[in-house]
């Protein structure tokens, strides 16, 4: 057998073990059970733990910005991007959480960035604003990601314990707001904040550089 299929094979069960058993879940004693190996094998392809959870980390991006859409606008390439990011990060449990964790330089992060910054600096960004408008909408998307997936996984009965209760009657105000999220689609928060982040940038690219 090859070394890349192998190594395939490394990142394909390792990505079945965080499906399964979460972030905390998966380490190497347990990815080298799975695999029928001893963990010093493991090595052969990874130089250490990090090197295989960044490699894992890259795969979860790997279908996203694939397809580009000629004279697309940068706004439109932005929420494109920022949808598909979030719908391959949901698509893993604690996805977002463990990118956030790792956060590689690698191959897919490099691309998709790549195209982002290139479609800001082509409307007319410097830099500076290319680089931390393209960042900026990641942090965005993996920050709600990670507080969604999380609220997903939140014992049904949470919020009718005493103490949250209490709070609740002592803060109306973010009692009310909380009413609403509680009910509102989760896409429709995020894409609202999205839209949000989308709009300031666009007005931050009118004006003069401070």
């Amino acid at each position: 057998m090859s070394a890349k299929i192998v190594r395939e094979q490394v990142i394909s069960s390792a990505l079945q073990l965080l499906d399964k058993l979460g972030m905390e879940g998966l380490t190497m004693r347990k990815l080298a059970d799975m695999l029928g190996v001893q963990v010093p094998s493991l090595y052969w392809h990874f130089a250490n733990k990090d090197a295989l959870f960044e490699a894992v980390a890259d795969t979860l991006l790997e279908e996203v910005a694939t397809t580009a859409t000629a004279g697309e606008q940068w706004q439109d390439m932005f929420f494109r991007i920022s949808c598909e990011v979030r719908q391959a990060l949901l698509a893993h449990r604690d996805g977002a959480r463990f990118l956030a964790r790792t956060y590689p330089l690698s191959g897919n992060v490099a691309r998709i960035s790549s195209q982002m910054i290139s479609s800001l600096k082509d409307a007319g960004a410097n830099d500076r604003t290319a680089t931390w408008g393209t960042f900026s909408t990641l942090y965005y998307v993996m920050g709600f990601t990670i507080e969604e997936q999380a609220f997903s996984e939140k014992r049904p009965d949470h919020n009718q314990s005493p103490d949250l209760q209490a709070l609740l009657l002592r803060y109306p105000v973010a009692a009310s707001a909380w009413q609403h999220i509680l009910k509102s689609d989760p896409h429709e928060g995020f894409h609202f904040g999205l839209n949000m982040a989308l709009q300031g940038l666009a007005h931050y690219l009118l004006a003069p550089e401070k």
